[in-house]
This record gives C-alpha cells, structure tokens and sequence, in this order.
C-alpha cells in the first residue's frame, strides 16, 4: 500500500471539501439534534459525502469508519480501516467560528499511519503518512513540521478542553511545569501541537477515535508522542471507539 500516494491523491479532496463546508455554511446552515444531544448540520452531511466517496474510490477496500453513518460501527475484528470525522467542531461550525476542521486517519493493524485535517476558515491543512512525514499546506506554500525546530527554554504552553481545568488534569500540568493554557476544542490542537506552536494537551476519557485519529496520525509523524494517563500507546479499533485519557506532547517535557 502506498500510504504517501492515497494522502496526496485525497489532498485536493479535502481542499475542496474545505470550500464546500464554507460554502454551505454562507448559504445558512440547516441544523438539528442527533440522539446523542449533539448538534449536526446539512454540512456535516454533505462534507460527509464528498471526502468518503473519493476515499472509497481511491481504496475501495478498505472499511470506513465516519462519525455521521453507522457503517461498520459494529465490526469488532476490524484491524484496518479509515476513522471519519467530516466536521470536527461542530458548535464552531454553525456558530461562524473558525477552529472547526474536517478529518481522516487511515488505521492499519489499528495504529495510526496517515492523517489529513483541513482546517479551512484558518486556511489551514495538516496531513502527514509516515515518521518525519508530516506537513502543512497554507497559502500555497508546503511547511515540514517537526518538533526538532521547538526552542527548548521557551514556557510551557498547553492547550485545554475547557476553560475549567479539573483537579485531575491541574496535577499533571504541575508536575510538567506548564505556565500557560489556552482553551481549543476541534481536531486543530492535534495540530499546532505538531506545528509546535503549543507544547500539548491533557484530556480524560472523552469523544470517539474519529476524534482523535487523524491528529494522532499527524502529531506523532512530526515526532510528538500520545499516550494515555499511565503511559500506554493508543490503538484503535476498540469496541466502544471510545478513547482513553490522553496526554499529547510536542517534546520530551515529562
């Protein structure tokens, strides 16, 4: 499988999916509420569409797994396949913010090899495919992101869920030494983790692998690391496509 190829030939796709989400959302939004309490729009649905039908063209056989359908939800024995988030962000979304983006992870033997996130009100695209693979799309120019490039005296910079931090999270920032955190909800703080503009993110268990996978693809393939709370790797594919608690770090800080 040539994981750099299906990235590249999928890069115009998420372009473009990019200006759809925009598009959509100019023409005004038609909104409701899933069963789970959580808000979805004609342009989650729609971007949904356009990047799964290029991905299933360019690897017909290879499952998908995407937040806005049931398919596959529940084949447990799945070891290879896509995670899907089309719009990651919602709220932003509907609301005219700007930190939403739309995502994919290619999973084989349920690790991470390849992810693609566009975030495209920042006119920002982050994908990547192998280690020391991973880069930035903006205004025309292709950025390599590496934490190698991270001064290493500067303050410890993490990004939070939540302006509240709980008590749980507040000891692992203190015990990493972190001096400032500043709040960001989508998939784009997997990213500027991997661009090193922050130095990382704590979470407890929350949200699915769709959330999670793309990013998780990115940042490690900039030389970033994720881990649970007790320092166990993240794999995919788990029953529930739950995640754990999850500590992401540009560099060696803890």
């Amino acid at each position: 499988m040539e994981i750099k190829k299906i990235v590249e030939d999928l890069l115009e796709t998420f372009l473009l999916a990019g200006e759809l989400s925009l598009s959509l959302r100019n023409k005004g939004l038609i909104k409701k509420i899933k069963s789970d309490n959580t808000p979805v729009s004609n342009g989650d649905l729609e971007v949904n569409n356009f990047i799964t039908k290029k991905i299933f063209e360019i690897t017909p056989d290879i499952p998908i797994i995407s937040e806005e359908t049931s398919d596959n939800k529940d084949n447990l024995k799945l070891k290879d396949f896509w995670l899907v988030d089309p719009i990651d962000g919602t709220y932003d979304y509907i609301n005219n913010l700007e930190e939403f983006t739309i995502n994919a992870g290619l999973i084989i033997n349920n690790k991470p090899v390849a992810g693609l996130i566009n975030a495209p009100a920042k006119k920002r695209m982050f994908y990547s495919y192998g280690e020391n693979n991973a880069f930035e799309l903006s205004n025309g120019n292709t950025i390599k992101l590496s934490i190698s490039n991270i001064k290493k005296n500067r303050p410890i910079k993490f990004i939070s869920y939540s302006n509240k931090i709980k008590p749980e999270i507040q000891k692992i920032y203190q015990s990493i030494g972190v001096k400032e955190n500043i709040k960001m909800k989508s998939s784009l703080k997997f990213c500027v983790v991997a661009s090193g503009e922050y130095d990382g993110y704590v979470a407890e268990p929350r949200a699915y692998e769709w959330d999670i996978a793309a990013g998780h693809a990115i940042l490690i393939h900039s030389g970033g690391s994720i881990t649970d709370f007790d320092g166990n790797e993240i794999l995919y594919g788990k029953k529930d496509l739950k995640n754990p608690s999850l500590i992401l770090k540009s560099r060696n800080i803890l």
